[in-house]
């Protein structure tokens, strides 16, 4: 085999090489002929190029969501430049606008995970966007709230607890007779435990955001 050696590239040049074939006879354990060939080698060209760093390439922007498209310029309406730079929501983007309404039906639904999905979804925090000091939340609607459910005896045992602000006027019911009295404040009470308690919990209102259907048809 000889080689030979360009500046910019090298190339393999070999000799015609002969193929030899021999075919047996049928054995039992095979089945069929076998055949064999001396393997034949082929010039190839091989390039030597400089090596160049590594680089990403981003073909195309994050698509955006059409419900977020009024967080974003329209430079960036194909996504936010993350490979470049920082991307954080802006003040004047605190608008309530084409933002999500979920409907939830609490028949038979375990309280505290009910709680936990409804929070997660006011404040937001299942989008990829989401932003602590945004309020990026989506709105509730609950149904049949006097159907919610919960484990153990946590019926005659959990207890709520109110206070008229008078001396005395410490008013103490169980889960029953609340749910009972009034329902839809069951939930609110385990939502609000699940939300921040700082100054995000003056900004994002529990009430425009948790609506419940029973209030609002009584």
């Amino acid at each position: 085999m000889a080689a030979v050696y360009t500046p910019s590239s090298a190339f393999l040049s070999t000799p015609p090489q002969k193929v030899y074939s021999f075919a047996s006879p049928k054995t039992p354990f095979l089945g069929f002929p076998v055949a064999a060939a001396k393997p034949s080698i082929q010039a190839r060209a091989l390039t030597l190029s400089k090596p160049t760093p590594n680089q990403i390439h981003c073909q195309g922007g994050a698509v955006v969501p059409k419900e977020q498209k009024w967080m974003f310029d329209e430079s960036n309406i194909n996504g936010p430049d993350i490979w470049n730079k920082t991307w954080y929501p802006k003040a004047a983007d605190h608008v309530n606008t084409e933002k999500t309404w979920y409907v939830v039906d609490a028949t038979d639904k375990i309280l505290g995970r009910l709680a936990s999905t409804i929070a997660i979804h006011i404040r937001g925090k299942n989008l990829a966007t989401y932003t602590p000091s945004v309020d990026m939340g989506a709105f509730v609607i609950v149904v049949n709230a006097e159907k919610v459910a919960v484990s153990g005896k946590k019926r005659t045992q959990k207890l709520y607890r109110r206070h008229s602000g008078k001396p005395g006027g410490m008013k103490v019911e169980t889960f029953d007779q609340l749910q009972q009295r009034i329902p839809e404040r069951i939930i609110e009470h385990a939502v609000r435990g699940m939300l921040p308690k700082g100054r995000e919990q003056h900004n994002l209102d529990l009430k425009k955001h948790l609506i419940n259907l029973n209030a609002l048809e009584s």
